[in-house]
């Protein structure tokens, strides 16, 4: 149990330190033993658990989608239905590319042309808000005259621009830049529906 508690770390060192590396760096010049030595072990520790830098790779992609998972999983009804989670989903994928590394070095990887295969993140999260969109029409909630297929273009183009842009500034990422961008959106995708524009981690902000 010690041994596989102790392998499990390891493991998880790899997998982070990778995503440093990887989102520092980008894939092609991300060096094995830069991140070996970033994650306090050996290389021959590091290839006991990957075999290349690829099937690292792919760790960090994988663990960026199960974390990608649990933000878009379903949860409560809200009072503003599916629009409600769409914002509040939106703050927080947001949230966690700025400072969850595995999370932003995941998106970067599989965004990668030289590595075709992997895990489409950004079409995870496009596929999930045409859902939501649909489930909003659905639900009576979108604007007259106003279809899901129409409404998720724009809405999918300004979310992945805001994931693009900010791996450079931060600042793309941020509460008061999302809000900002919901706050001009929700009245033209749904009039009169009291959806509360989310602060910070997805929590309402107050009124």
């Amino acid at each position: 149990m010690v041994k596989q508690e102790r392998a499990a770390r390891t493991r998880q060192a790899l997998v982070r330190a990778a995503a440093e590396v990887f989102a520092r760096e980008g894939f092609a010049p991300a060096s094995l033993a830069v991140i070996s030595a970033r994650a306090g072990v050996s290389n021959g520790a590091l290839h006991f658990h990957f075999e290349n830098k690829n099937a690292l790779a792919r760790a960090v992609e994988q663990e960026a989608a199960e974390r990608l998972g649990v933000i878009i999983a379903p949860g409560p009804v809200l009072p503003g239905g599916a629009l409600q989670a769409l914002v509040d989903a939106t703050h927080l994928l947001m949230g966690a590319l700025a400072d969850d590394v595995v999370v932003r070095a995941g998106f970067d990887l599989s965004a990668d042309p030289s590595r075709p295969g992997g895990p489409d993140l950004r079409g995870v999260w496009r596929g999930w808000v045409e859902r939501m969109l649909h489930d909003a029409e659905r639900e009576g909630h979108l604007a007259e005259g106003l279809s899901s297929r129409g409404a998720a273009p724009a809405v999918v183009a300004a979310t992945v621009g805001f994931e693009v842009l900010g791996a450079a500034d931060r600042e793309w990422l941020s509460a008061r830049k999302i809000t900002g961008f919901w706050e001009l959106m929700l009245p033209r995708l749904a009039p009169g529906l009291p959806v509360v524009p989310a602060g910070p981690h997805g929590t309402p902000t107050p009124q």
